[in-house]
């Protein structure tokens, strides 16, 4: 789709990368750069306990570089950096994500580019703003733009999402940004200047939560997996087996058919579940009324009778237990980097039909 398209990945870690991975898989050439003094891509060091601690190559770094041409330089030296400066002569997109200044002292910043190449497409993800040189990781991100606050099921425990969430949303959002800045390009031969940042990518994520607190004054209180304007909504029972079900249930009449399907008659016309709001103002005695019913049938039984009934409900699986699924296998992408057999999951799971 876009084998035309020549992208320059300057960038490290999970953001940037992820984004350089999303045009290897429409198919633009992709030459990632990385710095040989630090033996690459600090993630390449970053393994779990289940890895050949020698490989040049860890399960991390080959989540979001599939795909990708890889080059070790040195931007401090000018051969180096006359080579890339060569290679960005040439190219549609450069991907970037250094701290203020260090840019510039590379030689790599937007105006001495942007002087090699007008057309350039340079995206640059930073932590809080181009003019911050504060370090950006993910989990003080989640801490500082309130996910952290809403994560859990009390006040003394804080959890983050166990991604790097903040990370992955800043990708989204940049390669937005540079898909709208190559479409203006077809109109006006002009590259741009696309940035963003963790945090504002952050903050723009709040959705509801943000507008609960700007509209009314609600302050999310930490709710674990439930919702804090619909209920039973992120509620989990037990089954006769042994599994763990979660419902989403989003209004009456998937409350009414949930009711129906369990045969628990003593809800329906309980005085204290009759409407959302009233659900969700005694969510903890509706849990209780619950659980007896899904303990008395098998994950099976339920899911079954759940999906014919058009009930939003799904088991809880570990990671392992996902991949036994034919449509999340059908994702996966693999290919050796360094002879070093690597898989992740695609970036870009989108289809588009004439």
């Amino acid at each position: 789709m876009l084998k035309d398209l020549k992208v320059i990945e300057l960038a490290s870690v999970l953001a940037g990368p992820d984004v350089g991975m999303f045009f290897a898989e429409l198919g633009a050439e992709v030459i990632k750069i990385e710095n040989v003094l630090t033996e690459g891509d600090v993630t390449r060091k970053w393994k779990n306990p289940n890895e050949a601690p020698n490989a040049s190559v860890s399960s991390y770094f080959s989540a979001v570089n599939w795909g990708k041409l890889h080059r070790s330089l040195n931007l401090l030296d000018q051969k180096d950096q006359k080579e890339v400066h060569d290679l960005i002569a040439e190219a549609d997109i450069v991907i970037t994500n250094y701290k203020a200044n260090s840019a510039k002292k590379l030689g790599m910043d937007y105006t001495t580019l942007n002087a090699l190449n007008p057309s350039l497409i340079y995206g640059e993800i930073t932590g809080y703003g181009t003019d911050s040189n504060r370090p950006a990781f993910d989990v003080v991100l989640q801490a500082e733009t309130g996910f952290i606050a809403m994560n859990g099921n009390n006040a003394e425990e804080h959890f983050k999402m166990p991604v790097a969430l903040i990370d992955v949303l800043a990708a989204h959002q940049l390669k937005e940004g540079i898909l709208l800045s190559l479409l203006n390009r077809t109109k006006t031969g002009k590259g741009a200047h696309v940035t963003v940042s963790l945090y504002d990518s952050a903050i723009a994520s709040l959705k509801n939560q943000a507008t609960n607190w700007l509209m009314d004054g609600y302050l999310a209180p930490k709710l674990g997996s439930l919702h804090p304007n619909i209920a039973p909504y992120g509620e989990t029972f037990k089954t006769k087996d042994g599994f763990d079900i979660v419902l989403a249930i989003g209004n009456d009449q998937q409350f009414n058919a949930l009711v129906d399907c369990l045969n628990a008659k003593e809800l329906l016309n309980h005085p204290d579940f009759l409407s959302n709001p009233l659900r969700v103002k005694n969510r903890a005695l509706l849990a209780k009324k619950l659980s007896p019913y899904f303990i008395l049938h098998t994950k099976h039984h339920l899911m079954s009778s759940f999906l014919t009934k058009n009930i939003p409900a799904g088991v809880i699986k570990n990671i392992a237990e996902v991949f036994e699924d034919e449509q999340a296998n059908s994702l996966i992408l693999e290919e050796k980097i360094e002879n070093v057999a690597t898989k992740r999951v695609k970036t870009a799971v989108f289809k588009i039909s004439n």
